[in-house]
């Protein structure tokens, strides 16, 4: 009696699910799903969303007594960046500015989340720094300025400075050079509608002077982002390669 094809073996039978696999692995899920955040191709972005998120949690319950000396503590206004520069720098990214945090989930994962992926978590980190820096310092420095030429009062010296939006804006100015033409021109005029938004809505000098400061660092950044990563584990060679022994007769 003649078997079956399948049992013969005369032929592969296809495994079972195999059109739904391909359809996820080139479909417009796939697509979606290899650009969600997750712990391996995200850890600086979802880590600092966590903190972002206690650290406002904190600021909407805690002591609102303890919750003011630590964001006074943590500002970066010219007086505490005069006398504690690196604990101001360091503290015033642990908070966000206003009490809502969602806005800044759209904006990791829109900025911080896919210059990750592309560049790696280490150079992001360092691209997210110096926008956060940069901006910042110059700012504080147009303030001091300001207040040194009778422009501005003495007490714009001690207003509170926290928040991560010149991080933010700089991983999307640094993201914006990774993109295609067409895609980077609309990031970019986007990401300048939106400072002038902001300039003109909140009328703040450390505004005007921050945000654009800090997109302008991600652009100036194109160059070192875009060399390719040294693979891990690996040294580059110094010096001639080793000349192969020749076996002695």
């Amino acid at each position: 009696m003649a078997q079956p094809a399948d049992e013969a073996g005369d032929r592969p039978t296809a495994a079972p699910y195999a059109a739904l696999r391909l359809g996820l692995r080139s479909g417009p899920l796939f697509w979606v799903l290899a650009r969600v955040p997750t712990p391996r191709r995200n850890p600086f972005a979802l880590l600092y969303l966590v903190v972002l998120a206690g650290t406002t949690l904190f600021a909407h319950f805690g002591d609102p007594v303890l919750v003011h000396q630590l964001q006074t503590m943590s500002s970066t206004d010219g007086h505490h960046l005069l006398h504690t520069p690196l604990r101001s720098l360091l503290m015033s990214g642990l908070w966000v500015a206003g009490p809502v945090w969602m806005p800044y989930l759209w904006a990791f994962a829109f900025t911080v989340a896919p210059l990750e992926r592309r560049i790696g978590s280490l150079r992001a980190i360092g691209v997210f720094a110096a926008g956060h820096v940069v901006g910042t310092l110059l700012s504080q420095a147009v303030v001091a300025v300001a207040v040194a030429t009778g422009h501005l009062g003495a007490s714009a010296l001690d207003e509170l400075d926290i928040g991560v939006s010149y991080g933010v804006l700089c991983c999307l100015g640094a993201f914006s050079g990774l993109l295609p033409v067409r895609g980077r021109i609309a990031a970019l005029v986007g990401a300048f509608l939106l400072v002038a938004h902001q300039i003109l809505s909140d009328q703040d000098l450390v505004t005007a002077i921050g945000h654009p400061t800090a997109l302008l660092v991600g652009i100036a950044l194109w160059g070192p982002i875009r060399r390719p990563r040294r693979p891990r584990g690996r040294r580059p060679l110094r010096g001639p390669l080793p000349r192969p022994a020749l076996d002695r007769v």
